[in-house]
């Protein structure tokens, strides 16, 4: 077989451990962006509070960030493959309580956050997980690809949930609850029949410890280029996230309703999908840092005409755009940290990377509630993507080699690297 057939763009779907991760993951995710629509919708018609809409991703995030570091040290010393399966089935689980919230006609918000409080520890759990197990489902040379795939199966149900989900809502929520239940369901049948793979670290595992547990922020710190990588993701997407708005947007100032709720929430994951697609045809392989500042920029420009947009058209191109601009940050940031970190610890450096994708986006929604109730939401929706561009010119600054990095690092071997 020739070297040019090796490589091919989709030669890794070869690997059905490979193609049934991407189809639990793409349905699982699937079912997260529809509930997500129909929780936004519902708890703003209940409440008309944009606070509320904040404390959805606080629900999330609290339970997330207290557990993460635990979730890591699971994933290093657990089957990742039955981690995900009672992830996801903790989430059916979630959208069943759901379904039953909207039987009762609960008419208080507190019970919903409840269930969010719930999905905030599944995802604790399915982050590490994930990220970890992937590594060990192609040949390592193929994993670049794998990443971009995986990437473009995620944005594609970022796609078509968010659209779903608003579509589904004219019928009801009950539709949209029922459907996610069914979906997660599905997702952790098919992880049940993934193997977990030929891990290199079996026979060296570690003990669980508080050691342990820490080593995994003790590796980040010691790697300035992971480090620079995930915390600029953080501040950028904590100050310039949009998603936990986009309610108001929809009904109050673009008053496009529900299905239009749900295509704003598609467009950023259509302009991800595709700029996924291109890298997973052609990657980045070289000028890596300023592929990602620049990403990081595009993303705040974005953030900024979206803000000051009253066009629906112009803002679901400006969204269209922040979704492709920050996937360029995805990609590079996540090859960084998995190919800076052998095997044994990856589920613990997953972790901590989780937990600054976290920061970002459920504790960056309740940011963004926060300031709208505090100036407005089209002058905090403006705000946050000017800071956002100081963040990326003040990481440039402070992330020299981050900056200047030219091509991505050789994979870590486990005899090279040990977390101590």
């Amino acid at each position: 077989m020739s070297t040019s057939s090796r490589r091919a763009p989709l030669r890794v779907l070869a690997h059905g451990d490979f193609r049934r991760f991407l189809i639990a993951r793409l349905l699982a995710t699937l079912a997260a962006q529809m509930q997500t629509v129909a929780v936004g919708w519902q708890i703003y018609a209940i409440t008309r509070d944009p606070l509320d809409l904040g404390l959805i991703g606080l629900s999330q995030f609290l339970p997330f960030v207290v557990l993460i570091l635990p979730a890591g040290q699971a994933a290093d010393h657990y089957d990742r493959r039955r981690l995900l399966t009672a992830c996801y089935a903790l989430e059916a689980f979630c959208a069943l309580l759901l379904l039953v919230f909207t039987l009762t006609e609960v008419r208080v918000a507190w019970p919903v956050f409840a269930a969010m409080t719930l999905l905030g520890c599944a995802r604790a759990f399915s982050m590490p997980s994930g990220q970890a197990l992937l590594p060990n489902l192609v040949p390592r040379e193929e994993f670049t690809r794998a990443v971009a795939l995986n990437s473009s199966v995620f944005q594609v149900a970022t796609v078509v949930g968010p659209a779903l989900g608003g579509v589904l809502y004219l019928a009801g929520p009950l539709i949209v609850y029922a459907s996610v239940l069914t979906l997660a369901l599905i997702g952790a049948l098919l992880m049940l029949r993934v193997r977990a793979g030929a891990r290199e670290e079996t026979s060296v595992r570690e003990p669980m410890s508080l050691e342990t547990l820490l080593s995994g922020l003790r590796f980040v710190r010691s790697k300035p280029v992971v480090f620079g990588a995930i915390s600029l993701d953080l501040f950028a997407v904590f100050f310039g996230g949009v998603t936990a708005l986009l309610p108001i947007y929809a009904s109050d100032i673009l008053r496009v309703g529900p299905s239009g709720l749900g295509l704003l929430r598609t467009a950023p994951g259509i302009g991800a999908g595709l700029c996924a697609l291109v890298l997973a045809l052609r990657p980045i392989t070289r000028h890596i840092g300023p592929w990602m500042f620049g990403g990081v920029a595009m993303f705040g420009v974005a953030v900024v005409v979206f803000g000051l947009s009253t066009s629906f058209f112009v803002s679901l191109i400006a969204l269209i755009l922040l979704g492709a601009a920050d996937m360029v940050s995805v990609y590079v940031r996540h090859l960084l940290v998995q190919l800076e970190t052998p095997d044994h610890i990856r589920g613990r450096v997953s972790a901590v990377s989780a937990v600054f994708i976290g920061a970002s986006n459920e504790l960056g929604d309740f940011e963004s509630g926060i300031t709208a109730k505090w100036w407005g939401t089209v002058r905090a929706t403006v705000i946050g993507g000017l800071a956002t561009l100081v963040v990326t010119g003040l990481w440039a600054r402070w992330f020299p080699m981050l900056w200047k990095m030219d091509r991505l690092p050789k994979p870590a071997r486990e005899a090279d690297e040990r977390d101590g």
